[in-house]
C-alpha cells in the first residue's frame, strides 16, 4: 500500500472517530452503534 494512500485511509479514521465522538448517546443508538464500538466502526470504514 502506498504512503499516500495509507495516510488518506489515516485521515478518513480520525475524521470518522471525531465525527462519531461528537454525537451524542440518542444519534449512535439511532445509527445502531454505542461509544465502544465508535473506533471499530471507523476503522471498518477507512479500511
Amino acid at each position: 500500500m502506498s504512503m499516500a494512500r495509507s495516510f488518506n485511509n489515516w485521515i478518513k479514521y480520525r475524521l470518522t472517530v471525531s465525527e462519531l465522538g461528537r454525537m451524542n448517546a440518542r444519534e449512535l443508538s439511532d445509527l445502531g452503534i454505542n461509544r465502544e464500538d465508535i473506533r471499530r466502526v471507523a476503522r471498518k470504514a477507512a479500511f
